[in-house]
């Protein structure tokens, strides 16, 4: 079982964290800058901040898109997907006009909080609820916290595909997966122990 992930620089990522958390757990973090590159690939990760047609944009002018739809959906490597690289999993944003890659069938839209003391973006830690357990996520006695920092949230039209709930004046999405195919809308590289226990889970899948 291979313990390289390999995290995409497509020019829209604080990849130097992602790389460090991996380190720090006892994994080999390596940022990969070409589309060939993606052919030794064991496992993915697509950071992402930023505005969703600037990251999207990025990835089809990089030469990406298809090289990563035969890693992730042909030779089932698996990819987690982080805040924006979470959104851009989705058919789209209301952030923006382009088509999302579409590999989770799921919306992303804006906050919108009634309570005008809740300032968007969502900034800070929050606490998460379990939808369903995964391997990545099992249950767990301890409540889970994380740290985010976005505007827009993603809506899944599957709820089998909601693996973590939040709430921050609604209820959202924090984690999705399908197939090999995970998000997390927060931050797993700034989360501490909560985000060492998950990179060290997806250093086994």
């Amino acid at each position: 079982m291979s313990k390289a992930i390999s995290v995409i620089d497509y020019g829209c990522g604080n990849l130097a964290s992602v790389v460090n958390m991996i380190q720090h757990v006892g994994g080999e973090g390596r940022i990969i800058r070409t589309p060939d590159e993606l052919d030794s690939a064991a496992k993915l990760v697509l950071p992402g901040v930023g505005a969703f047609d600037h990251g999207i944009g990025s990835l089809r002018q990089g030469g990406w898109v298809k090289p990563l739809e035969q890693a992730v959906h042909e030779r089932q490597i698996p990819i987690m997907g982080i805040c924006l690289g979470m959104q851009l999993l989705t058919r789209g944003s209301e952030e923006g006009q382009e088509p999302g890659l579409g590999w989770v069938d799921a919306q992303t839209i804006r906050f919108r909080p009634e309570n005008p003391r809740l300032k968007v973006p969502h900034m800070g830690w929050n606490e998460v609820r379990q939808a369903r357990a995964d391997e990545l996520l099992p249950e767990s006695a301890t409540p889970r916290r994380f740290y985010f920092v976005h505007t827009y949230r993603v809506e899944c039209a599957d709820p089998a595909d909601v693996l973590l709930e939040c709430e921050y004046g609604e209820a959202f999405v924090a984690a999705f997966r399908r197939a090999n195919i995970w998000g997390f809308q927060f931050h797993p590289e700034k989360s501490h122990r909560f985000g060492m226990e998950l990179f060290r889970r997806f250093l086994e899948v």
